[in-house]
């Protein structure tokens, strides 16, 4: 059987939407969130924010930003020449503070010195505890400790279905629940490899013109994961596999 033209998939970026309506609350992340939105009433001025990559740190980040209008920057702009303007945000998110390359520890610590004495509300965020990061400054290290720390755990299965079913929303892509009940039972549990999986099973339905199924997300799945070379072309899907 001849092999069928595939449809060229032009990979479109869909934009995450990081609104406090867009957030999905479970048990892996409600201390995180409770915390956050208990702001201006913190123990402290400092929020140590920690979860692995894609547990939904940034989007609280944004939660808090749009609330505070803090500004937000990756840690490398923390620098000597930044400090002084930072210091004027109404307050300020630091993302990725665990990040090595390019982190100004002096300026970092001038920073939260001169956040500390003006008032200013900062949530830093990580991918694990202030121990974990290599920090060679004693004072920023002590600083960072004794500052006020949540974590985000990993998505939990019901947490991670109901991102799978948002995102297929989001992409306007209509599924069976057991493609979201196969996909959440074999992807990590990350909700930053949900949108690389859904994402890519976007472009493969486009390009096949074919609806999303079980066999077809399985098999693109494998394809990601390097466990197989997904399905030919000319095989068609098998709905009750």
């Amino acid at each position: 059987m001849p092999d069928q033209p595939r449809q060229l998939a032009l990979d479109l970026p869909v934009a995450p939407r990081f609104g406090s309506e867009d957030f999905l609350v479970s048990p892996s992340n409600e201390a995180a969130y409770a915390r956050i939105e208990a702001w201006p009433d913190w123990p402290d001025r400092v929020l140590v924010l920690t979860g692995p990559p894609g547990s939904g740190k940034s989007h609280l980040a944004a939660i808090f930003a749009e609330r505070s209008g803090a500004l937000t920057v990756p840690v490398a702009a923390v620098t000597a020449e930044a400090v002084p303007e930072l210091s004027l945000a109404d307050a300020l998110v630091i993302e990725d503070a665990d990040r090595e390359a390019g982190r100004d520890e002096a300026a970092l610590f001038h920073l939260l010195n001169l956040a500390r004495e003006r008032g200013l509300s900062v949530v830093v965020t990580a991918s694990g505890p202030v121990e974990a990061w290599g920090l060679s400054t004693p004072d920023l290290r002590s600083r960072l400790r004794l500052a006020p720390g949540i974590g985000i755990a990993p998505p939990d299965e019901a947490l991670l279905k109901v991102v799978l079913v948002k995102l297929f929303i989001d992409r306007q892509l209509v599924v069976d629940t057991s493609v979201v009940d196969a996909l959440a039972l074999r992807i990590d549990r990350s909700l930053a490899r949900a949108r690389d999986v859904v994402a890519a099973l976007d472009r493969e339905g486009l390009s096949r013109r074919r609806r999303i199924t079980r066999p077809l997300a399985l098999a693109t799945l494998a394809a990601l994961d390097g466990d197989g070379e997904g399905m030919r072309d000319d095989e068609e899907p098998d709905d009750e596999a």
